[in-house]
């Protein structure tokens, strides 16, 4: 097999796609794995639970909005340089969208424990605390993009 522009340009945007994915499932697994018992103990907290246990599933947006715009470059076969580059944003993506994805659920699961001992009122402290680990994921998407127009 020949390894050219369009071949990098197709694993790095896939490999994106892959680290949002696997991170976005095991973020929510692990706030899905604390909403069980905190809901067993008060259903009342499900709305709470629902918001918080979603928000590591932002990441494979950030990643998909990063496989888009790679797939949608033109890219000249023969320009190996530009198929490395993609890979290597690609990589990027890949590593800020799984960590942090993984980490946003486990600061979740940690609300989500709470959420009965405290009557859901630590729902938006947690709330503010996962947008921080969010942040990452967002800054890994805007710095590949940014690296692909130089």
């Amino acid at each position: 097999m020949d390894i050219n522009a369009l071949t990098l340009t197709y694993i790095g945007a896939a490999s994106a796609m892959f680290g949002g994915l696997m991170g976005s499932s095991i973020g929510i697994a692990a706030a899905g794995s604390a909403a069980t018992p905190a809901l067993s103990e008060d259903p009342k907290q499900f709305r709470n639970v629902l918001v918080l246990a979603a928000l590591p599933m932002t990441q494979t947006f950030y990643a998909l909005i990063f496989m888009l715009l790679a797939l949608g470059m033109k890219v000249d076969p023969s320009d190996i340089s530009t198929g490395w580059k993609i890979l290597a944003a690609g990589s990027i993506v890949f590593f800020a969208e799984l960590v942090s994805a993984i980490m946003q659920g486990k600061v979740c699961a940690s609300g989500i424990a709470l959420l009965p001992r405290t009557g859901g009122k630590i729902t938006f402290h947690t709330l503010l605390l996962a947008v921080y680990v969010e942040l990452f994921g967002v800054f890994g998407m805007v710095f590949s993009i940014l690296f692909l127009r130089m």
